[in-house]
Order: structure tokens, then C-alpha cells, then sequence
């Protein structure tokens, strides 16, 4: 949680958000609570008390990440923990949301 939220820190200003989606069946408050424990302070709170969301997401593991691009479509998918706020992933991320700049970028490489 810690990276995403510097990750959402990160990609401030640009069209990228990180929308960690909480499970946890205690609710809003729960959440709240963890995040003043951990000092979350970019991320907004979402939460599927339900845990719908697991089974129609086809979620198999926590933590469970996913790149949706802007017309909703999952472009990436990652279980388990990870660096998220690495500069390599941050780039690997701003490339995989606006592929035609990064192909430009690539061009202009060579």
C-alpha cells in the first residue's frame, strides 16, 4: 500500500489514478483506520464490502493489481506485491496508458 500510494503521488496531475479497492468485510471505517496506521495520504478509499468484486474480477490472489486503460480495458495484471513506485515501473505504467507517446519515444531513440 505504501508504493501505491506514492505510485498515486507520482502520476498527480496526469490521467493515471490508483484505485485500490478494499475487500475487507468490516467496511469504510476498517479501511480508514489502516490507512491512518500505514500514513496513506495520496490513495482514495474504495471498498466492496460484499468481496463481489474478487469473483467478478477473477481475482485468485492478494493482492491482486490491474492496469485498466481508459476505456476500461485491462491492459495488465499483476498478483503479489510489487515496487510500484520504482522509477521502471513507473515507467513501464505511463507506457502501457499512452502507448503511442511511448512508441514516439522509442522512435526518437533510435
Amino acid at each position: 500500500m505504501p508504493t501505491l500510494d506514492r505510485l498515486q503521488a507520482t502520476l498527480k496531475g496526469s490521467d493515471a489514478l490508483v484505485v485500490p479497492l478494499s475487500i475487507d468485510s468490516k467496511g469504510l471505517p476498517a479501511v480508514e483506520a489502516f490507512y491512518r496506521e500505514i500514513g496513506i495520504t495520496s490513495l482514495g478509499t474504495y471498498v466492496n464490502q460484499s468481496g463481489d468484486a474478487t469473483h467478478l474480477l477473477e481475482v485468485v490472489g492478494i493482492p491482486t493489481t490491474l492496469l485498466v486503460d481508459r476505456n476500461g480495458r485491462e491492459i495488465g495484471r499483476k498478483i503479489g506485491p510489487a515496487d510500484w513506485d520504482s522509477p521502471d515501473m513507473v515507467a513501464l505504467i505511463r507506457s502501457r496508458l499512452n502507448p503511442q507517446a511511448a512508441g514516439a519515444k522509442d522512435a526518437h531513440r533510435q
